[in-house]
């Protein structure tokens, strides 16, 4: 939490009457080593579905996490069309975050 308010990762704002918001709750969960010792505290903010109405949206579902098959897309693509590649792996991710001072 303390990374989040850091990172000024959202603002704060008045929700207006005619949009319908899904809830949330944060889910913890530890992950063992083999010997049975904790081995990191893990916890993530999930969306309470259950109680959305039929809407437009309604069966959809949004993930913040690449599916392996669009991963093998992205590389067939970039082995036909001799592109580039880089890796880059973060520890917090922000969909608004600053980026402007990375190197890669």
């Amino acid at each position: 939490m303390a990374t989040l308010h850091r990172n000024q990762t959202w603002d704060l704002v008045q929700q207006p009457p005619d949009v319908n918001v899904i809830s949330c709750k944060w889910v913890y969960k530890l992950k063992h080593k083999a010997d049975g010792s904790i081995e990191t505290y893990k916890a993530r903010l999930v969306g309470k579905r259950y109680n959305r109405t039929h809407d437009l949206y309604y069966f959809e579902t949004f993930s913040p996490v690449v599916k392996t098959a669009t991963i093998r897309i992205i590389l067939t693509f970039a082995l036909s069309f001799k592109w580039e590649l880089h890796q880059l792996d973060m520890h917090n991710a922000f969909l608004n975050g600053d980026l402007q001072n990375m190197s890669i």
